[in-house]
C-alpha cells in the first residue's frame, strides 16, 4: 500500500503530492490531463519500470531528471531517473541505494488496461506478455532469464541478417543458450497456464452465470518437457529459412497462448461479452494468484477500464477488489463512484 506519493518532473507533472486511500483512488480529469501518468509512477514504484515507455521518456520534456517519493507501511522508496550526465536510474529504500529492483523488493501489482481487452484477439504477442509479466513477478529469477533470452535472440537475429563466412559455427553457442533459456521459459508458461486452467472455468461461470466450458492451453512447437532438444535441431536445421527471412522463427518468442470456449478458438466463436468476461476472469486470476504466492494484497490500476465493460462486469470486477488498494482512471466519476462506498474512494483530479 502507498500512502502518499510525489512527482517531480514526471511526464506531465513538475511537482505534486497526492495522498493516496488505502482503498480506491478514483483518479478523474478529461483526456491528456495525467490521469496514466500518475498510474505510471505507482508502477514505476511497485516494479521498478513503466510498462509503456523506457525511463528516459518518464523525464518531464526539458528536464534532465525525474524523481519519485513514495510511502510505504514500512519504508520511504525513492526512485531516481537521470539523464545527465550520463543516464541512470536509482532505487533508494532501507537507507540502501541499489539500481534494479529485484522480485524481492518490488510490490506485487497488477495492471488493467485497455489493451488488455484484445487479450484474446489481438496478437500474440499480447498474450505472451501477460504470461511473461506475471511469472516475472511470482517467480525469483525469471525476469533476468527472460532479458537474456532476448538480449541472445537479437545477437542471432543480427548474425543472419549479415550472414557472414562460417555463419553456422559461429551461431552454435547462441542456439545452445537461447535453447537453454527458451526451455526454462517454456516451462515456466506451461506450469502457469496449468495452474490457470483448473480456475478459469469456474470463474468465468460465476462472472457470467453461464455453464461455458472454457480451456487454456500452451501452443508451442514443441512439448515442454525436450524443449531445448527440439529447439536446438530446429534451429540448425532450419538455419537456411531463417537466413532467408533475416529472423529466428522458432523459440518462446513464437509461443502463444490458446484459449477455447466450448470446444472451439475463442478469437474465431466468441462473442464481445464472452472475450470480455473470460479477459476480466484472467486479470482476477492474475490478482488472486499473485497474492497467493507473494503472501500480500496486490495494488490494482485500472487504466480507463470500467468505461469499457458494461454493467454487469463492472460490478463483478468491483466485489474482487473491494480490499485492495485499486487506482482507477476515468473521465466521468459516476461511473465509478456509482459502484463503491464513497467512504471508501477519493478523487483526484489533475490541472
Amino acid at each position: 500500500m502507498i500512502s502518499t506519493i510525489r512527482l517531480q518532473h514526471f511526464r506531465s507533472y513538475d511537482d505534486v503530492t497526492f495522498k493516496l486511500d488505502p482503498g480506491v483512488n478514483i483518479i478523474v480529469g478529461p483526456n491528456a490531463s495525467g490521469k496514466t501518468n500518475l498510474l505510471e509512477a505507482v508502477l514505476v514504484v511497485a516494479r521498478g519500470s513503466s510498462y509503456r515507455a523506457k525511463d528516459a521518456e518518464l523525464v518531464q520534456h526539458n528536464a534532465s531528471w525525474t524523481r519519485i517519493d513514495a510511502s510505504l507501511p514500512d519504508h520511504e522508496r525513492i526512485v531516481k531517473i537521470k539523464l545527465e550526465p550520463t543516464p541512470s536510474k536509482s532505487f533508494e529504500m532501507d537507507e540502501q541505494v541499489i539500481t534494479r529492483l529485484h522480485q524481492s523488493r518490488t510490490l506485487p501489482v497488477v495492471l488493467f488496461e485497455p489493451n488488455h481487452l484484445l487479450l484474446l484477439s489481438g496478437s500474440p504477442d499480447l498474450r505472451r506478455t501477460f504470461l511473461d509479466d506475471l511469472i516475472e513477478q511470482t517467480e525469483a529469477g525469471y525476469g533476468a532469464t527472460r532479458r537474456h533470452y532476448k538480449r541472445v535472440l537479437a545477437q542471432r537475429n543480427a548474425l543472419l541478417k549479415k550472414n557472414p563466412k562460417g555463419l553456422a559455427e559461429q551461431l552454435f553457442v547462441w542456439n545452445v543458450r537461447l535453447s537453454e533459456l527458451g526451455g526454462k521459459m517454456a516451462r515456466e508458461r506451461q506450469a502457469l497456464i496449468e495452474r490457470f486452467g483448473s480456475r478459469v472455468g469456474d470463474l468465468y461461470g460465476s462472472l457470467s452465470g453461464r455453464g461455458n466450458k472454457i480451456e487454456l492451453s500452451y501452443a508451442s512447437q514443441f512439448p515442454s518437457e525436450t524443449y531445448e532438444t527440439a529447439l536446438l535441431h530446429k534451429l540448425e536445421s532450419n538455419l537456411e529459412l531463417d537466413i532467408l527471412r533475416g529472423f529466428t522463427a522458432s523459440g518462446p518468442h513464437r509461443d502463444d497462448l490458446r484459449v477455447m470456449i466450448d470446444g472451439h478458438e475463442v478469437s474465431e466463436t466468441a462473442s464481445r461479452g464472452e472475450s470480455r468476461t473470460i479477459v476480466l476472469a484472467l486479470k482476477i486470476l492474475e490478482l488472486q494468484l499473485l497474492e497467493e504466492i507473494r503472501g500480500t494484497k496486490p495494488i490494482l490500476l485500472l487504466d480507463d477500464v470500467f468505461s469499457e465493460l458494461d454493467a454487469v462486469r463492472r460490478q463483478a470486477l468491483t466485489s474482487f477488489v473491494a480490499d485492495h488498494q485499486t487506482f482507477i482512471t476515468t473521465t466521468d466519476a459516476d461511473i465509478v463512484a456509482d459502484h463503491f462506498d464513497g467512504g471508501n474512494s477519493i478523487v483526484l483530479t489533475h490541472t
